[in-house]
């Protein structure tokens, strides 16, 4: 379902099943995951975080398949069920980078818990864990890492590893950061790799040329190895852990006095994620939409967006709850007409 569309980005949500929907979907530069939990939150959350596992692999698989090195993957959860998934993540290889905690302060709980029956302190946060798509290299059938086969390219001009820095116009920071083979190692900056590559198809084995080259034909440049990483852009005075009321007031969307969604994520922390790992233009996908807060988010920073949300009456409210927070402010085309009076606004 189409709800906008400019020059420059589009917002769509879908009323189906996500995994009928992945395979039609246009590579992501951002995927905020906020499924199941595993704590009976909703209709088809598990009751447990054991077996989440499992139903996330299905998922995770499809967005390996369809993510590249730029993709940054916000995951969200509670601790115990993102101790499940994180193993998964990992073997389909998206690597950690960082778990930020939404602390929604002791109001969370205020006048609904027992101290004297707890036997936990309680639990007030949420994480977000962020995971970039590690990059990988095909040679001979294998897959490399970046710093493999950064390694193996070189090796294949047959100079010795100590011209890297002649190459890169450096003392020691060639051999010393960019190609060695410890935990120290990290990838070169796009300005200084494509002085290595210049330097290795000049100087090289001619029999070997075009060094760095994914395809055997042309080298990669400067712009294509920055491709070859998440985009991150850090804000001042951010830090990993996010201290905010839970959603509450004009900004819950409610059917009478009952939430609709227990899980409504604020809509200032899902621009964070959207903001700091993506540009204008770029797309996000929210495979798990419920009340589509990323759609919102997406449009206000001019990205493009796909979800899908399966429950139908979930669904019939996102679509009205996003039309209602924008149609007040500019004039705004909709293809969804709701049938259903269900919806509190929230703006």
């Amino acid at each position: 379902m189409e709800l906008y569309r400019s020059d420059a980005y589009s917002i769509q949500v879908f009323n189906d099943d996500v995994m009928n929907l992945y395979n039609q979907w246009d590579s992501p530069m951002v995927i905020i995951s906020d499924g199941p939990y595993g704590v009976k939150g909703f209709k088809g959350d598990l009751y447990t975080p054991d077996g989440l596992d499992e139903w996330y692999e299905p998922h995770i698989a499809k967005w390996t398949e369809k993510a590249t090195p730029q993709t940054t993957l916000w995951f969200w959860g509670i601790e115990r069920g993102w101790v499940k998934v994180h193993p998964i993540l990992e073997k389909y290889g998206w690597e950690f980078r960082a778990c930020n905690v939404w602390d929604k302060g002791i109001e969370h709980i205020a006048g609904n818990v027992n101290s004297k029956s707890l036997r936990q302190l309680p639990i007030v946060t949420e994480i977000c864990v962020q995971y970039v798509k590690k990059p990988s290299f095909s040679v001979d059938e294998k897959r490399l890492s970046m710093k493999d086969w950064l390694r193996y390219e070189w090796k294949r001009t047959g100079m010795p590893f100590s011209k890297t820095n002649e190459a890169a116009g450096v003392a020691n920071a060639a051999t010393r950061k960019w190609f060695t083979d410890d935990y120290l190692w990290y990838m070169p900056p796009p300005d200084m790799f494509e002085k290595i590559v210049n330097y290795a198809n000049i100087n090289g084995k001619p029999q070997g040329k075009p060094y760095f080259s994914i395809d055997g034909v042309k080298s990669l440049t400067a712009s294509d190895w920055e491709k070859q990483r998440a985009k991150f852009y850090c804000p001042f005075g951010v830090t990993n852990v996010w201290r905010q009321s839970p959603v509450n007031g004009v900004e819950r969307i409610k059917n009478g006095s009952k939430a609709v969604h227990l899980n409504q994520k604020p809509l200032n922390l899902m621009k964070l994620c959207i903001e700091t790992s993506s540009d204008v233009g770029d797309l996000i996908w929210e495979p798990f939409g419920g009340l589509c807060t990323g759609a919102i988010a997406a449009h206000e920073l001019n990205r493009s967006y796909v979800s899908a949300e399966i429950t139908n009456n979930v669904f019939d409210v996102a679509i009205k709850r996003f039309k209602n927070h924008f149609t007040m402010n500019l004039e705004f085309p909709i293809t969804h007409h709701l049938t259903k009076d269900v919806f509190s606004p929230s703006r």
